[in-house]
């Protein structure tokens, strides 16, 4: 590609970026934030791992959860404590599309001599076909797609978060194994395996499923998802059911970001991949194995961000 890889938000002091000797790459997401420490020339030396950094769940969290993964990866590379100011940090964030929250996250940042923020959709595809065109569908605690086009151009679709949207998640899942369960407790539907299953964890009578889903959050019902699926492979009808509607709803995303059916396609997300052997024939032979995850991307989008405004492009 001959021009630089677009970016939703970017801070870059210009007179600290000769400074930077490290680029880091974050993946962030709603169940946990994976970091990677690279030296300038791109090479991995450490990597660290740490909770929730999507910035949903507060911007705060956010930074507390990046800065710990990557002292992680410092003390990794033998490098703790790590000077922020000799780092170029690449995020690739979900609910980086929010602008109040991807500005305020900008805002409070520690100190990096540069930060740069994207989605975490556009750094998975980023990582998935190494900087180049290709389609990816990221179906874990939530789902997005994203797609970058040969001319440059970007897409993205689902992400719209887990209460309206991001159907075939962990998320949705949860959501739907527990209304199937509660329902089952009702009388309304036959007690399944998979309303045993549902309550084994949120429990075994009305005040304490009520009690579990008031606390639960998208982290929380995403957690019933691989219950849902053992069951299903276990035999389960309506888990079955669920399983099949998640297929679809993936396969539908991946259409929409390439009708043509023109461009690799890579998965992403614990969801996606345990999913891949229930769809459709054309789905699995356009799927190629991913060159690197999103903490990759992100350090894809730092090299060519610096390269561009250092003038080695």
């Amino acid at each position: 590609m001959n021009k630089p890889l677009p970016l939703h938000h970017t801070l870059a002091r210009a007179e600290a970026l000769a400074a930077v000797r490290y680029h880091v790459g974050v993946d962030g997401g709603g169940t946990g934030t994976r970091v990677k420490l690279a030296d300038a020339a791109g090479r991995v030396l450490g990597q660290g791992e740490a909770g929730p950094s999507a910035l949903g769940q507060g911007v705060a969290q956010a930074w507390r959860h990046i800065l710990d993964a990557l002292q992680q990866a410092a003390g990794q590379a033998g490098l703790s404590p790590v000077p922020l100011a000799e780092c170029a940090l690449g995020a690739g964030l979900s609910g980086a599309n929010l602008l109040a929250d991807a500005q305020d996250f900008i805002r409070t940042q520690p100190g990096f001599a540069a930060v740069l923020l994207e989605n975490d959709g556009f750094t998975t595809v980023l990582g998935a076909h190494g900087g180049r065109p290709g389609v990816v569908v990221a179906a874990g605690t939530g789902t997005v797609g994203e797609v970058l086009r040969p001319d440059g151009s970007r897409g993205i679709a689902s992400g719209w978060g887990w209460i309206t949207g991001d159907e075939g998640s962990g998320a949705w899942l949860g959501l739907r194994a527990m209304g199937h369960a509660q329902q089952a407790m009702d009388g309304r539907v036959p007690v399944s395996q998979l309303a045993v299953a549902v309550w084994e964890v949120a429990g075994r009578d009305r005040e304490s499923i009520l009690a579990w889903c008031a606390a639960a959050g998208q982290h929380g019902f995403a957690s019933l998802a691989p219950r849902v699926l053992d069951v299903a492979e276990a035999g389960d009808k309506p888990a079955q059911a669920l399983r099949m509607q998640a297929v679809v709803a993936l396969e539908q995303l991946a259409h929409s970001l390439d009708p043509q059916e023109e461009l690799p396609l890579a998965l992403a997300g614990s969801i996606a991949k345990r999913l891949l052997a229930h769809f459709s024939g054309n789905i699995r032979a356009r799927c190629v194995e991913s060159q690197g995850d999103s903490a990759d991307g992100a350090l894809l989008l730092v090299g060519s961000a610096l390269n561009d405004k250092t003038g080695t492009r």
